[in-house]
């Protein structure tokens, strides 16, 4: 049996990438990491990791992986997200009445934050 224990994200700046995510998600390091590599995990224990990868590849603007963040009070996490130092994507790809707004962390790796609150 297989699942999925990491996400693994290529960033420009390990120890800024750390930051926005542990604000964003409240996860923290499974170890001290260097400024090539850290995990982090959520702090309750279970759940999927996420990894921060120094990377000199450049971002993709049509991603073939990227991240779907739920969230109960979707302007509210969208609105968080940004003062953190997310960006808005000006998605030309949006469906005439979407659940997901297309945002991108301050590498510019591209996640959606996903409406889960009551219809």
């Amino acid at each position: 049996m297989l699942t999925i224990g990491t996400i693994v994200l290529g960033v420009n700046d390990v120890a800024a990438a750390t930051t926005f995510w542990h604000e964003a998600l409240g996860y923290v390091p499974r170890e001290p990491g260097d400024d090539t590599w850290v995990t982090l995990e959520p702090p309750s224990g279970p759940g999927a990791h996420l990894s921060l990868m120094l990377s000199e590849t450049s971002v993709q603007a049509y991603p073939r992986i990227h991240l779907d963040l739920y969230a109960d009070d979707q302007a509210a996490e969208v609105e968080r997200l940004l003062s953190l130092g997310a960006k808005r994507v000006d998605w030309d790809m949006y469906p005439e009445d979407p659940d997901f707004v297309v945002l991108e962390d301050p590498d510019g790796n591209r996640f959606c934050v996903i409406d889960k609150g009551p219809e």
